[in-house]
């Protein structure tokens, strides 16, 4: 039983440092899109005229 719940907790542990690891690389690059983006917009905007 004990031998059960140590694979458990090492499979789960495992998951949840690959889940953080993929979320942390997302997050980064959304972010980064993002900052891109909003400098991109900033720039164009002085080409407007109305």
């Amino acid at each position: 039983m004990n031998e059960q719940a140590y694979k458990t907790m090492g499979l789960t542990g495992a998951a949840s440092i690959a889940i953080g690891i993929v979320t942390l690389v997302t997050g980064i690059t959304v972010g980064v899109i993002a900052v891109i983006s909003g400098a991109k917009l900033l720039k164009d905007r002085k080409g407007l005229t109305f």
